[in-house]
Order: C-alpha cells, then sequence, then structure tokens
C-alpha cells in the first residue's frame, strides 16, 4: 500500500515539477514526510533486491558446476590429474554433492603437503577471518543490535520504519500542489531526523573498539605463531638445491669469476661451496631464443594449413614425447631431409603450401611472396647454427650470482649475516628456485633496476589520480540528489520506482566496483613484470601489494570519502581540498560517509560472496574464452595450449579479500555491523572452500614465495585498524563525545606500537629458517611433502639437467636446453583429425 501511495504522489509530483519548468533536487525521497523512513524502505527494496539477483546467480553456477564437474574432469580435476603430490589427496564422488563432505574432511597436514606452505597460509587466513567475524557477530546480534533499537531509531528486521517515523497521508494534500515541501521544509525534517544518543550510550563505541581491536591482534599474533611453526618445521626438514643456495649480488668487478666467488665465501669459513653461477649478459642468446619460438610457430602454422587440418590426437602427451625425443638428442639437427619418421614430418597432403610476404631492398620497401615453409625452415637452420655458436660465447659477467653450499645451515648463516664491510657489495638473500628465476632480468643493471622501479611508481601514482576521478561518478550513482545535479529527470523517475531505484543506485555500482577488481590487477600485473624483479615470486608479492593499495585506497577510502558527495567535479574539488588542509577533515568526512554507505557495502558482499564465488568455482572464465580461443588455433601447440588448467595468482585473489576483511572491521561497531559482519562470514566461510578446492584440485599454479605473503596479510590487517579506530574516533566526534573520541588515541598510538613490534619479532622468522629447526627427518609423517618443493624445482629441471640428488642446477635453460622440435599431427587413416576438448572427451 505505501508502495501505491507513494508512486501517486510521485506522479503528481513530477507533473508539478513540470509545470513549474524545474527539478528541484531537495524534493527527492521526501514524499512520505520523512526522509529518513524513506531511507529505510530503499534500503529494505535494494537488499532484497541484491539478495535476490546473488542468490540466483549464484545457486545457478553451483548446480551448473556440480553437473559439469564429473564430465570435464580436465578443467575440475586439472591439478588432482597432472600432480603427483594431488594424486595423495582423497578422490572425490562423482555424485552430485557427494564431493562437499569429502573436500570438507581435507585435513591442514594433506594441504600443506599437497599443495604447499603458500595455499597454506592462503587458507590460514580464512580460517583467522572466520574466527574473527564469529566472535564478532555474535556481540554484534547479541549487544550492539540491542542497543541500537534501544535508544536509536534503528529497527529490527531491516526496512523496517520505526514507529515516530509513520506518516498517514492525506489524499487531499497529494492533490494540492502545496503538497510539495519547500528546500528549507525538507532541511527542517532532515534535522529532525537526526539520531540523538545517551551520552553514555556512547561509551559503546568506545569500548568494542578496544575490544574488537585486541581480538584482531590476539588472532594475528597466535595464526602467525601457528604458521611460523609449520614452516620451520616444514622448511627445516628441506634439503634441496634451493634451500643450500644464496643469491649473491653486489659483486665487485674484480671478483665477477666463478673461483674467486668460491674462495671469497669459503674464507668466511661458513661452508663449503659446492657450486656458483656467476650470471652473465646472456640477451643475446635469449633474444635468439624468443625470435626461434616465433618462426618455430609460424612454420608449425604453415604446415597445418599446407596438411588440411590442424587437430591432433593427443596434447599433453604429444608434447612430453617431444621434449624428450629433443632431451635425447640436443644436438641432432631440427629439420630433416627425409627419413621415417612421419610423426614430426608430413609429406604433401594434396593442398597448396602457404606463401608469406617477405620484405627487403632499401629501407625494406620491396617485397615479394615466396613458399612459407621453405623459407621458416631456412631461417630456423640459420638461427639454430647461430645458437649453437653463441651458447660457447663468453658472456660479459654481471655483479650477480647463485652460490650453493653444501648445508642449508651454511646457507641461512650466509643470509642472516653480512658479508663485507662495504655497502652495497657482496649481499647475500635467499635464492628463489631455478625455475622461479626470471633469467631475462639476472643481467640488468642496479641502475636500470631502479630506474623500472620508479618509472612503474610514478605510472601507479598516476593511475591512482585516474581511479580517483573514475569513480566519482560511480560514487555518485549511489545518490539520487548526486544523479539529480546531472540528469534530473533519470533522477525523479528512478525515485518513483524503488526497485529500478535499487538497480542503478546499488546494484550498478557494486557491479561496476566488482569489475574493476577483476580487470585492474591485469594491468598491475603487466606492471610488475616491468619492475625488473629477479623471480616470480617477487613478481607475485608486488602484485599482492599493488592490488590491494588499488582495493583499499581507490575503491574503500576515496570511495566512502566522496561517496555521499554530489558528482559535480566542482564539488568533489572541493571536498578534496579541505581534506587536505585539515587532516581531521579526513577523519569527520570518513564517519560521515560510512553511515551512509553500509547498505552499499552489505550489497558488494552480497554480491560477491552469493553470487560471484560460485563462477569462480565454475571457472567461468576459462570456460567462456575457450571457444574464442579454439576459434584462433590452429596448430597441435595451439589446442596443448588451449587446454592447459588455469593457473591460480594469489596477487588476482588475496587483495580483493583482504577488502572485505577491512570493510567488515570499519563496520564492526556501527548500526548495520550485524548485517556486514553476517554476510562477511558467510563470504570467507563459501571463500574458503572454495579456493580449499581450487588449490587442491583444479587450478595449477608455482609456488614462490614460502608462505611469505602472510607478512603483507598482517600489515594490511594492521592498516584496516588503523582505519578502523579513525572511523571511530570520526564517529564520536562528529556526535560531539570529545572525550572519548580523545580515548581512542591511544589504541591508535598502541596499534602503531604493535606493528613495530610485530615486525621486529615474527618477520625475521617468516623470512628465514632458524638453526634449531633444521633437522632430516620430515615432520609430516608418512604423507611426504616432496611437491611442495621438490617437485616444483624438478618441474624443467628433469629436461635441463639430470643429478642424482637435486635434479636441477642454477643454469640459463637457454643454455642448455635442447631445440624444440616442430608439432605436427599424424594424418589419422580415415582422413579427419580430433583433439581432446576442456572436458576430457573427444569432440
Amino acid at each position: 500500500m505505501w508502495l501505491l501511495k507513494r508512486r501517486a504522489f510521485a506522479t503528481l509530483a513530477l507533473h508539478d515539477r513540470a509545470l513549474m519548468g524545474e527539478y528541484n533536487c531537495s524534493l527527492l525521497s521526501n514524499g512520505e514526510g520523512s526522509a529518513q523512513g524513506n531511507q529505510h524502505r530503499q534500503d529494505q527494496t535494494a537488499l532484497y533486491t541484491q539478495l535476490v539477483i546473488s542468490i540466483a546467480l549464484g545457486l545457478g553456477a553451483f548446480l551448473t558446476f556440480c553437473t559439469l564437474r564429473p564430465r570435464w574432469t580436465a578443467l575440475y580435476a586439472a591439478r588432482k590429474r597432472q600432480k603427483n603430490a594431488a594424486s595423495k589427496l582423497p578422490a572425490l564422488p562423482d555424485t552430485f554433492f557427494g564431493w562437499i563432505p569429502v573436500l570438507y574432511k581435507i585435513t591442514e597436514e594433506q594441504v600443506l603437503a599437497s599443495a604447499g606452505l603458500d595455499a597454506y597460509v592462503f587458507l590460514s587466513f580464512f580460517q583467522m577471518a572466520t574466527k574473527f567475524l564469529a566472535v564478532t557477530f555474535f556481540f554484534a546480534l547479541v549487544i550492539i543490535l540491542p542497543v541500537n533499537v534501544q535508544y536509536t531509531n534503528y529497527r529490527f528486521p531491516p526496512g523496517i520504519v520505526p514507529q515516530t517515523l509513520h506518516y498517514s497521508p492525506n489524499p487531499e494534500r497529494l492533490l494540492s500542489l502545496r503538497s510539495i515541501p519547500a528546500p528549507e521544509d525538507v532541511d527542517m525534517i532532515a534535522e529532525g531526523d537526526k539520531e540523538t544518543y545517551p551520552s553514555s550510550l556512547l561509551w559503546m563505541y568506545v569500548v568494542f573498539t578496544y575490544l574488537f581491536t585486541s581480538l584482531a591482534m590476539y588472532l594475528l599474533v597466535i595464526t602467525t605463531q601457528k604458521i611460523i611453526k609449520i614452516r620451520q618445521e616444514y622448511l627445516g626438514s628441506q634439503t634441496t638445491v634451493t634451500d643450500r643456495t644464496i643469491r649473491l649480488s653486489g659483486i665487485p668487478s674484480e671478483l665477477r669469476d666463478e673461483d674467486k666467488i668460491k674462495e671469497t665465501v669459503e674464507s668466511l669459513e661458513i661452508g663449503k661451496v659446492e657450486s656458483v653461477l656467476l650470471c652473465r649478459n646472456w640477451k643475446e642468446l635469449d633474444d635468439m631464443m624468443a625470435q626461434r619460438l616465433v618462426f618455430l610457430r609460424k612454420l608449425e602454422e604453415a604446415w597445418t594449413v599446407h596438411l588440411g587440418y590442424s587437430r591432433t590426437q593427443s596434447t599433453q602427451a604429444s608434447r612430453a614425447r617431444a621434449q624428450s625425443r629433443a632431451a635425447a638428442r640436443e644436438d641432432a639437427p631440427l629439420l630433416h631431409d627425409g627419413g621415417d619418421d612421419e610423426e614430426n614430418h608430413a609429406v604433401s597432403y594434396g593442398h597448396e603450401r602457404p606463401k608469406t610476404r617477405i620484405w627487403y631492398g632499401f629501407l625494406g620497401l620491396q617485397s615479394r611472396r615466396v613458399d612459407a615453409i621453405d623459407y621458416f625452415e631456412e631461417r630456423l637452420r640459420r638461427l639454430d647454427e647461430q645458437i649453437k655458436t653463441i651458447r660457447k660465447k663468453d658472456f660479459k659477467p654481471t655483479p650477480l650470482a647463485f652460490v650453493t653450499l653444501d648445508s642449508v645451515a651454511a646457507c641461512q648463516m650466509a643470509v642472516q649475516a653480512t658479508m663485507d664491510p662495504r655497502p652495497m657489495q657482496l649481499l647475500a638473500n635467499p635464492a628463489p628456485a631455478p625455475s622461479d628465476v626470471i633469467w631475462q632480468n639476472t643481467y640488468l643493471t642496479r641502475s636500470s633496476r631502479v630506474t623500472r622501479a620508479w618509472s612503474v611508481t610514478f605510472i601507479i601514482l598516476i593511475l591512482t589520480v585516474f581511479w580517483t576521478a573514475l569513480l566519482v561518478p560511480i560514487a555518485g550513482l549511489v545518490s539520487l540528489k548526486s544523479i539529480c545535479s546531472v540528469w534530473p529527470q533519470l533522477a525523479f523517475s528512478l525515485d518513483s520506482n524503488p526497485i529500478s531505484q535499487s538497480l542503478v543506485a546499488t546494484g550498478l555500482p557494486t557491479a561496476l566496483i566488482s569489475l574493476l577488481t577483476v580487470l585492474v590487477p591485469f594491468l598491475y600485473y603487466w606492471l610488475s613484470t616491468q619492475q625488473g624483479m629477479l623471480s616470480q615470486g617477487e613478481v607475485e608479492m608486488s602484485l599482492i601489494s599493488k592490488n590491494f593499495f588499488f582495493t583499499f585506497f581507490n575503491l574503500f577510502v576515496l570511495f566512502t570519502i566522496f561517496g555521499t558527495a554530489s558528482i559535480s567535479y566542482a564539488k568533489f574539488s572541493d571536498t578534496l581540498a579541505g581534506a587536505s588542509r585539515d587532516a581531521s577533515e579526513i577523519a569527520r568526512k570518513l564517519a560521515t560517509s560510512l553511515q551512509d554507505l553500509d547498505y552499499f557495502y552489505i550489497n558488494l558482499i552480497i554480491l560477491q560472496a552469493l553470487g560471484l564465488f560460485p563462477f569462480r568455482l565454475l571457472e567461468f572464465g576459462s570456460v567462456a574464452l575457450y571457444p574464442i580461443g579454439l576459434i584462433g588455433a590452429k596448430t597441435p601447440r595451439d589446442y596443448a595450449e588451449l587446454v592447459q588448467p588455469p593457473v591460480f595468482s594469489y596477487g588476482f585473489y588475496l587483495p580483493q579479500t583482504l577488502l572485505i576483511f577491512v570493510i567488515c572491521m570499519v563496520y564492526s561497531v556501527l548500526q548495520s555491523s550485524w548485517l556486514i559482519l553476517f554476510f562477511g562470514l558467510v563470504y570467507f566461510l563459501i571463500g574458503g572452500f572454495i579456493y580449499k578446492y581450487q588449490l587442491l584440485y583444479a587450478m595449477d599454479y608455482r609456488q614462490h614465495s614460502t608462505g611469505q605473503a602472510w607478512l603483507i596479510i598482517c600489515n594490511c590487517v594492521v592498516i584496516g585498524l588503523i582505519v578502523f579506530e579513525v572511523a571511530m574516533a570520526g564517529l564520536l566526534a562528529l556526535r560531539t563525545a570529545f572525550y572519548r573520541s580523545i580515548l581512542i588515541i591511544p589504541l591508535l598510538a598502541g596499534t602503531v606500537w604493535f606493528s613495530v613490534f610485530f615486525r621486529r619479532t615474527f618477520d625475521p622468522l617468516m623470512r628465514f629458517i632458524a638453526l634449531r629447526s633444521l633437522h632430516s627427518e620430515a615432520p609430516f609423517g608418512d604423507v611426504s611433502p616432496g611437491e611442495s618443493r621438490y617437485e616444483r624445482e624438478t618441474d624443467r629441471g628433469r629436461a635441463v639437467d639430470e643429478d642424482d640428488e637435486t635434479g636441477l642446477r642454477y643454469v640459463n635453460p637457454n643454455l642448455v636446453i635442447p631445440l624444440e622440435e616442430i608439432w605436427l599431427a599424424k594424418p589419422p587413416a580415415n582422413g579427419s583429425g580430433h583433439i581432446n576438448g576442456p572436458r576430457g572427451e573427444v569432440v
């Protein structure tokens, strides 16, 4: 009934405004006599609309996954089929829901042994967040919510308008032009709707701010101690080449020789040196190998076109056979004049040989078409000869080396000590795994790395300004008055339709924010790869930091501060200028906006938890992109790459999860805390379960950091605590509780002290291995943790260098790897080819 009355009033009001020839934005959402009562109903409509949409999307994706999981095992059980350590995990039943209890019963020890420290740390954060949110939700439901219901206008369940705000419309007033309140009347109504708290009630904010901050610190400490214990036992039992190798940088020119480096390190009497790899300027060789791969793929494409088919019967098997043949005969010529090897070299298949255009002459202005197969074969032959010659060349040494010692204890003593009295020379750090090294960056100069790092930082600052300008109109969608300042017709139209208003003011901004969190990390990943870092692990850690800065600063802090401001850039500039002149203005603006945007963040968490998480389980991106990739695939190599399992990157998923946790912390004491904490708890329960499945069974990934992402997680949680305390101080100041606001300052100082104490106490144990932790027995019983470190190291090493002890040594693969042969499909007897699809079946 109230909805029909509101629509009738809105229609009459809209007609009257058209007669007056103007749209007064102050008249929005006041047709029932109370702006606050109308806002309650708008929040209720937006919440229920978001719930319906998210549950429909998520339930559909989940049921689709349960249907496709036993059929598309090549996609949804890729890691279980390909990784040896994953084979120790229990097999999931093919029933519709039978896999859920089996996955739930997998223990932490099995996760650690199968997926390694990085996955263990990642899932440990979900467990810690679940504990925090469960406790805070209990207090919010038992104490904070009843207090707000008793002493404020807040009502439970959400959307119920307080009795003091009920309004009985007068039909005669609706038909009168006077029924439209004047702007000054609107201000009086809004002023009258302000909530007033008893003075003593504001102590609740102070008490729970201290309580929840202490709880977060306690959980951080006990979880960190647990991770350190597991990490020390786990890494202390390893004796692989990676655990015994240091990365020695800043080598002076007089020591840039393998023998001199060995003598220098052994003279320190910390242990014997087994081997030394002095990095050299291999740029010429690396460029030739990259160029060779380009011509190799073009030759495969030309042969595929000539043979008249593009599909092969096997993918992974054909790659394995090709690599094994190449490893057996490194010096064998790539191209044959003839022979019986029909699998790699096919005769004419009745199709015209393809042509390619080459450019030559002055400035490459002349061109002619030549036989593509002959041309690319000749280019490959010349490149092969040049590569074999260059591999014997003496390259210029660089100030970087990988030194392998005889024991893990010697390695740990080297990385935890200062080796040279001169600054910036002979700096020892733990070495990444050989397969983790980015060899193209090992010969970059220090000045080049510094220049790249500062350039990327400058680009990120420019992007931050761009994201800020982009988020202003998105934040303006939250408020009808912001929309009215730009498009008044749309604002009044939405004002008369609650469902449309909830879709535009809540659904659209949350969808755009979620889209940004998916797309922007790809840009930051590319920027991270351009910084010249020496390992993929460093790139991954840098990506986590960059993406968290984007999500936290741009999508939360700035969005919250300017979320209730007008979409006008002029008003945005005034708000920004006021905040820059007075730091307290930021706290006050943050506190004000937090109260107005509570339902926006509730809807954002609902969309992420109930709507988008099941799509990650479904791996919707890989499924959607497969037909596109299938269209462009031509050669057997293309099809083999097409069916590779998706790669899990912590830098893409962890920052968004951290943002949700920070939002829950900041809102943990406010009026709508019970709703945000409840859906936050649902988010982490669902997310932990989905990521557990992907890390153990579905997605492929390389472990880089041995759990060091936990340090970034802890720093981000501390930043969230500081924002939480600043927001609560600003909120108390807004309610003129200045003395209580001042009481938050000691807590803020204590949080900063805790951050310093935490870093000094726990950081060394997360970066290094204690000498007392070194032992020879594995701490995991019968479950071997070999895949987590050893198999990762030997993944490429078995094709590069065989060693009875480790299976790998530090060497640039381009120096020793056999020259790869072309992949050609063998023509079937019936003349038709086929390939395995993403589901594992033949199509």
